[in-house]
């Protein structure tokens, strides 16, 4: 692999394909068969691509939609990925740029690597951005070892729809300046490490009910409302130099003249709006190209990547048909056009090249975790303190085999019954605490988004709303706070918020629960009590 050139040098030694081609970043998939990446390599060669977005594998949830494919899980993925990203680099004859989705660290992306709690769980902890900086201070340390210069993060949505199946938890909250000084923060932290991140998904995700990669969200706010919440966080960090923005698949009428197009093809919301009103002046890249919210629209090939680079994109990400995008740019864009958009990815490249610090290993979790677990626990409702804790019964609603750290960490100084419904039937609960009145209630939801309840079952729901009801209940939730919107609390005794199921996060509930410590943190989002 070549040094990086300079702008000055790149602009009279590259070739108008060679131009063209740094547009493109296709996606790259860590578990990929010897003739894919082969594939891979020929595009690097022939097409001279700019970039490589990595996702773990054809089968993943990021690019297998319907999830119809099973995932086959790599416990050397990470391995893997360092020496991808170095065979793919030798095969350019311009420096790669390599990208990922690290939102809470490789681990969203790669197995057995460091993760950090969700955008949701940071957003709960109360002045102290601190937190967020080395987040993001640790997230850039694992791309750089792994030699990804380009974090696709933070996610800037406001999240204020409780029904959102895509944005939710990674969002800070539903409050437009926490959600911009912990993404400040952030990428403040991840600059110190040298890795470059992206502000998502313009002109703001947060207010949808449909997941853009199956179809279309639209949204019907104004365009002063959108200028007042959704597009403040964006416009206060474009203030402060932003290197780039992912622009979304979002239809929203009031931002292009009453027209329902995608804002990914929006000339109106990427040029008029983002560019000419927002002064916007860094990198543009699309969101993934596959997505079902503009890929089935557009059968031939080489028409998607046209009008997503002549709206106004200049990096091309998930692009599915290359040759043919070049050769449709070639024929329909200005020369003017072309220059401008390579001017800005090839300054982007420079200064990833320059950052560039290449760490020499993995981060450790543990430490950081902790104190984000301490400084975001939050007491929804209620009181402890007159919890009897000599005489109770402790349930776990979970799909785990195991007792959870939670309980454990409680038997060490309470003596009290634990049931599993991993282990038992909700018959079987119920026959149990029959005569017991007060209950320790411990939610492990299955699944952090909030599609067919969390994958909760609905008899585990009807069995806690029944017991909300009739029994004295402190109850503890390691997950998505939006389940709480399912349940009636009306009667619970306390309700407590740990946001992640990690160890950490559980070891510091069982230590709010003895009373060793004090719950600080405040719910960043709105939770409808039924």
């Amino acid at each position: 692999m070549n040094s990086i050139i300079s702008y000055s040098q790149a602009e009279n030694t590259l070739s108008l394909h060679e131009k063209i081609g740094q547009l493109f970043m296709p996606a790259a998939f860590i578990n990929d068969s010897e003739e894919e990446i082969l594939h891979i390599e020929k595009l690097i060669k022939e097409q001279h691509i700019g970039g490589l977005c990595f996702f773990h594998s054809r089968a993943s949830a990021a690019t297998n939609f319907e999830g119809q494919k099973k995932i086959v899980y790599n416990d050397n993925s990470f391995t893997t990925l360092k020496k991808l990203i170095k065979r793919y680099q030798s095969a350019a004859k311009y420096p790669l740029l390599i990208s990922i989705d690290a939102e809470w660290g490789l681990a969203m992306r790669i197995e057995n690597t460091p993760q950090y709690p969700y955008a949701i769980t940071l957003g709960a902890i109360q002045n102290n951005t601190e937190l967020s900086y080395k987040v993001g201070q640790k997230i850039a340390n694992d791309c750089s070892a792994a030699g990804i210069h380009w974090n696709l993060a933070p996610v800037v949505d406001i999240n204020n729809n409780p029904n959102n199946p895509v944005i939710g938890y990674r969002s800070y909250g539903e409050d437009k300046n926490k959600v911009t000084e912990n993404a400040l923060a952030f990428i403040k932290g991840s600059e110190s490490k040298g890795v470059l991140t992206c502000l998502k998904h313009f002109p703001g995700h947060g207010d949808t009910e449909v997941d853009s990669h199956l179809g279309l969200p639209l949204i019907t706010k104004s365009k002063e409302e959108l200028l007042k919440n959704e597009l403040f966080p964006f416009q206060q960090l474009i203030n402060e130099g932003v290197d780039s923005i992912m622009a979304g698949h979002l239809s929203i009428p009031a931002l292009a003249d009453g027209d329902a197009i995608p804002s990914s093809l929006s000339k109106k919301m990427l040029k008029n709006l983002l560019r000419d009103e927002m002064n916007f002046k860094g990198v543009v890249i699309s969101d993934a190209l596959n997505m079902h919210a503009v890929s089935k629209n557009y059968p031939i090939k080489g028409v998607l990547e046209w009008l997503a680079f002549d709206a106004g994109n200049d990096i091309l990400c998930f692009a599915e048909h290359i040759p043919e995008g070049i050769e449709t740019i070639k024929k329909n864009a200005t020369l003017v056009q072309i220059e401008e958009s390579f001017k800005r990815i090839w300054h982007l490249k420079e200064k990833a090249f320059k950052l560039d610090f290449k760490a020499a290993k993995l981060s450790e979790a543990k430490e950081l975790n902790q104190a984000i677990a301490t400084a975001s626990l939050t007491l929804l409702k209620g009181d402890i303190t007159n919890f009897d804790k000599q005489n109770f019964i402790g349930i776990e609603i979970t799909r785990k085999k195991i007792n959870s750290t939670f309980f454990k960490n409680i038997t060490e100084q309470v003596s009290f019954k634990k049931i599993s419904s991993n282990e038992n039937s909700i018959a079987e609960i119920q026959h149990q605490i029959k005569e017991k009145n007060n209950i320790l209630l411990a939610i492990f939801p299955p699944k952090v988004k909030p599609g067919n309840l969390f994958d909760i079952r609905k008899e585990e729901i009807d069995f806690i709303n029944e017991i909300l009801q009739t029994k004295n209940v402190t109850l503890y939730l390691f997950g998505n706070p939006y389940v709480l919107n399912h349940i009636k609390t009306d009667k619970v005794k306390a309700v407590i918020i740990a946001y992640q199921n990690f160890e950490e996060f559980q070891e510091n509930a069982a230590k709010h629960f003895l009373g060793k410590n004090k719950a600080i943190g405040k719910v960043p989002i709105t939770i409808k009590f039924i």
